[in-house]
C-alpha cells in the first residue's frame, strides 16, 4: 500500500528493530504496522473457498507463516473468541495481513473484516517516521482497504477500515467481535500522553453489537514484576491492569485461555520482549544468543476474552 518502496522498508525496517523507546517491531509488524502493495504480490496460492474449513485455510498458507502457529495458535485463538463465518470482525493492526489472510477467507463473502489503526498522532509519538512516512499514515484507512482486495479474491469477506479515535458512525452497533492481538502495549505506553488507550477502548465498546466479544492476546509480564516496568514501554502488560481497562471500559471478562503461555519467557526489568524471536534484538551477530532466543520461544501471551456489557442508563430523573 506504500507509494513509495523505500520509505515503506524504512519504515518496517525500523518497525523489525525496536527498541524500548521505539517498541513497533517485527513480532507485531503484522499488527502494528501499515500494511503494504508489496506483500500482497507474495501471495501466490489462491485463497480458499469461503466454505473451506478453518482448518484447510490454515494448511494453505505459506510455510513461513505455518511456522509460527507453534506461538500463535490461530486456530486455537479464533474458536476461543468465537469467530465464525458471516460475522464482522475488526482486527486491530492489521498491518501486514498475517491474521487479516486467515480471517478473510474464514469469513467469506456474507462477512466482513474491518481494519483499525493507531491514530496519526500516535504514530507521531515513536519518533522513528519521518514526515513522508506519517503523511501516509493519514490514508492508511483507505490504501488498507484498497490493498486488501487482493488477499481476499472472489471468496473472501469485503473490507473496510478506519483509525482509533474516528470510528465512523454508520460502523457503531455493527461488529461481532473485535481483535486486539498485540495491540494493546503501545496504547497503553502512550495513555498518559494523550488518552489513546481510553479512546482506543472506546471505540472498541462503541463498534461492538450488544453482548459482542473482545478477543486480547497481549505479551503477559509476570504479577510480581515492578508496575513501572510493565507499562508498555518493553511490549509487556500485566493480566490485572488488561482486565481492570477492560472494565473501566464496559466489559465483563468471560473467560481466560492459557494455550498462548510460555513458561520460558521470563524477563528481567532490563529486557524487552523484542529480544524474542523473530526480533532477535539483542542478539546481533551472535549465533549463541540467537539459539538461545529460540529455545527460549516467543513472548508469554495472556488471551482473554470479554463480552460488552450496555451502556448503563440512569434511571433517576435529571435535577433542573
Amino acid at each position: 500500500m506504500k507509494h513509495l518502496v523505500g520509505a515503506l522498508t524504512l519504515l518496517f525496517f525500523v518497525a523489525a528493530c525496536g527498541t524500548p523507546e521505539q517498541p513497533a517491531n517485527a513480532e507485531d509488524a503484522d499488527s502494528a504496522a501499515p500494511a503494504n502493495e508489496t506483500a500482497a504480490a507474495e501471495v501466490v496460492d489462491p485463497a480458499p473457498t469461503a466454505t473451506a474449513s478453518l482448518d484447510a485455510i490454515l494448511a494453505a498458507q505459506p510455510d513461513d507463516m505455518k511456522a509460527r502457529y507453534v506461538w500463535r495458535h490461530p486456530r486455537e485463538t479464533l474458536e476461543f473468541f468465537g469467530v465464525q463465518p458471516g460475522q464482522v470482525v475488526v482486527e486491530a493492526l492489521p498491518g501486514d495481513g498475517w491474521y487479516t489472510k486467515i480471517l478473510l477467507p474464514y469469513l467469506g463473502t456474507s462477512g466482513k473484516l474491518v481494519g483499525v489503526n493507531y491514530p496519526d498522532t500516535m504514530w507521531a509519538k515513536f519518533g522513528f517516521m519521518n514526515e513522508e512516512q506519517l503523511a501516509k499514515i493519514k490514508t492508511w484507512a483507505t490504501d488498507f482497504t484498497a490493498g486488501a482486495q487482493a488477499w481476499r479474491g472472489d471468496t473472501g469477506a469485503p473490507v473496510d477500515a478506519f483509525v482509533f479515535g474516528a470510528l465512523p458512525e454508520a460502523m457503531r452497533g455493527t461488529a461481532d467481535s473485535v481483535l486486539l492481538i498485540r495491540a494493546l502495549h503501545n496504547l497503553a505506553r502512550f495513555e498518559n500522553d494523550g488518552a489513546f488507550l481510553t479512546a482506543a477502548l472506546a471505540d472498541v465498546h462503541a463498534v461492538l453489537k450488544p453482548g459482542g466479544i473482545v478477543g486480547i492476546v497481549q505479551h503477559e509480564a509476570r504479577a510480581d514484576m515492578p508496575d513501572e516496568w510493565a507499562n508498555g514501554n518493553a511490549g509487556y502488560l500485566k493480566r490485572s491492569y488488561v482486565i481492570e481497562k477492560m472494565q473501566a471500559a464496559g466489559f465483563e471478562l468471560v473467560d481466560q485461555a492459557e494455550f498462548n503461555q510460555n513458561p520460558n519467557d521470563k524477563p528481567t526489568t532490563e529486557d524487552f520482549v523484542w529480544r524474542l524471536p523473530p526480533n532477535y534484538r539483542t542478539s546481533g551477530d551472535d549465533a549463541g544468543k540467537k539459539a538461545a532466543m529460540d529455545a527460549m520461544g516467543e513472548s508469554n501471551r495472556m488471551t482473554l476474552k470479554f463480552r460488552k456489557l450496555p451502556v448503563p442508563t440512569d434511571q433517576t430523573p435529571p435535577v433542573s
